[in-house]
């Protein structure tokens, strides 16, 4: 197997072969930066171009845009509070932030720097560490995914803010959100309410494109407020942070690159759920808690290794089993079979060349987007240097098209324009966004294994207490809930005796 290594890299190295892995990351940067425009629908979209492409580069490519918009979708959720991935709905809480406190080449290179480490780390492990890990997904059934999905829940506690109940009533309202349209077991239609558009449910991308998009440019007309990035302007080079923030950072990245990358290894596990987690974990560890959602360098980076490296695992369980864990990998399972590759656990035996060229470009790519990003921070930081009064129309057109864009129907973009309003009326009331998001991206994977746990048992919810895994995860989010509360409630004792006590004085 060493020899495939070492002839897969090579092979890899190859003129050809690294510029489609330029070619791909690039291409996927271009597409996270837009709203609407993910990773799925640029691999749809040139799926057929690919069949002209030798099988190496028809992969390579498909895989360099998947993980490139990884990173390419936290720009403007850096720059303008609007994601371009789902995955980068995390990272604008403290990127935006930065951003407005001038720091937004710092927020962007420490999203790129993060990217990177996760994406080296996730490559060198489906390389050598990838087939046996793989067998650890097998392990999980619906039980196990229901306490995977209820631990998960625990984030609501901490996007809460200042009413955890709040924020439990807008995690369950998401939820509810994301029930609407056709049952996924029984095929009935339900919470259509007469609407033939809603048989297919609320699409993700109009939902977050209004509660982000559109909801900051009805806030900023509403303050008239011209919001121009105020920091400095260098090279890039001066833009790197350096000192304390540099090693909080990489710190970061790395904590987040491991919960992202043992998370992306069970099917159904979306990068956007393990950047919450991964926020949520480097909140715990952080000395200055307190201070995320205000802009600190560690809410950035642990986010967004989190979904790189989610991403990269990803490709662990595609190849040894043949089992795509995301769309985007659905599209280059098909990709392979068109090719004539079918991943399994004998495609590292059939086709040892392919499948380590594949993992060699990985490591490739993942250094082309820091080459490509680094440079270009100077570039999208200016972006923020134009004024909110011109750049108002353009980001709201960007939005409605990024709406229209993933089914071609007005009805999304009706959908963005109503969750816009919804938005701008939370900020307004000062109602945190995060337990919807969290709540409707986790509802279907909730509702669907817990029914099917339930049908496994006969009804019976001992199943969940009889299966080690699940009985842990049901542990462990008791464990996490009860620790968020009871900190919450300390954490607002002492501005309650502080607040006394000035009063006092």
């Amino acid at each position: 197997m060493s020899v495939g290594i070492i002839d897969g890299i090579a092979n890899a190295l190859s003129l050809s072969n690294i510029g489609f892995a330029f070619a791909g990351a690039f291409l996927g940067t271009l597409v996270g930066v837009l709203p609407g425009l993910g990773p799925a629908s640029a691999m749809a979209i040139l799926l057929p171009a690919a069949l002209y492409l030798p099988a190496e580069g028809s992969i390579i490519v498909m895989a360099g845009i998947y993980y490139g918009s990884m990173y390419g979708g936290s720009t403007t959720a850096i720059l303008m509070n609007i994601p371009g991935e789902v995955a980068s709905t995390i990272t604008a809480q403290d990127g935006y932030a930065m951003t407005q406190k001038g720091r937004a080449g710092e927020a962007l290179a420490i999203s790129a720097i993060g990217s990177f480490l996760a994406g080296i780390g996730g490559a060198a492990a489906i390389g050598f560490i990838g087939p046996r890990i793989a067998d650890i997904a097998i392990a999980f059934g619906p039980p196990e995914y229901f306490g995977l999905a209820l631990f998960s829940m625990t984030a609501l506690v901490s996007f809460a803010g200042k009413s955890i109940i709040t924020g439990l009533g807008l995690g369950v309202f998401g939820m509810f959100l994301a029930a609407a349209g056709t049952d996924p077991l029984t095929g009935a239609q339900r919470l259509t309410f007469g609407y033939q558009e809603l048989t297919k449910g609320f699409d993700i991308v109009p939902v977050l494109v209004g509660l982000f998009g559109i909801a900051e440019v009805l806030t900023g007309i509403g303050e008239k407020v011209d919001k121009i990035y105020a920091g400095r302007l260098g090279s890039w080079w001066s833009m790197i942070p350096r000192g304390r923030e540099l090693v909080i950072g990489l710190v970061a990245s790395v904590r987040g690159s491991v919960v992202g990358f043992l998370l992306g290894l069970l099917p159904g596990m979306l990068p956007a759920l393990s950047s919450y987690l991964a926020y949520d974990v480097e909140r715990y560890f952080s000395r200055r808690s307190d201070q995320f959602g205000k802009g600190v360098i560690e809410g950035v980076a642990a986010p967004e290794a989190a979904n790189n490296a989610c991403a990269m695992a990803g490709f662990i369980p595609l190849l040894s089993l043949g089992v795509p864990t995301s769309p985007p990998l659905a599209i280059l399972l098909g990709t392979l079979l068109l090719n004539g590759v079918t991943p399994g656990p004998l495609l590292f035996e059939q086709q040892p060349l392919l499948s380590w060229t594949v993992i060699g470009s990985m490591l490739v790519a993942n250094a082309a987007l820091l080459i490509l990003n680094l440079p270009l921070v100077g570039v999208w930081a200016r972006i923020s240097r134009i004024p909110y009064s011109v750049l108002a129309p353009i980001v709201l057109a960007v939005c409605l098209i990024g709406a229209y864009a993933p089914r071609n129907t007005m009805f999304d973009v009706w959908v963005a324009i109503v969750f816009g309003v919804v938005g701008y009326g939370f900020r307004r009331a000062g109602l945190p966004l995060a337990p919807l998001v969290l709540g409707f991206l986790i509802g279907p994977l909730f509702e669907q294994s817990l029914r099917q746990s339930m049908a496994m048992s006969d009804g019976s919810p001992l199943i969940f207490i009889q299966q080690p895994i699940a009985l842990g995860f049901l542990l462990l989010a008791a464990a996490v809930a009860v620790l968020i509360t009871l900190l919450k409630t300390r954490s607002r004792a002492v501005r309650t005796l502080i607040t006394e006590g000035a009063n006092e004085a």
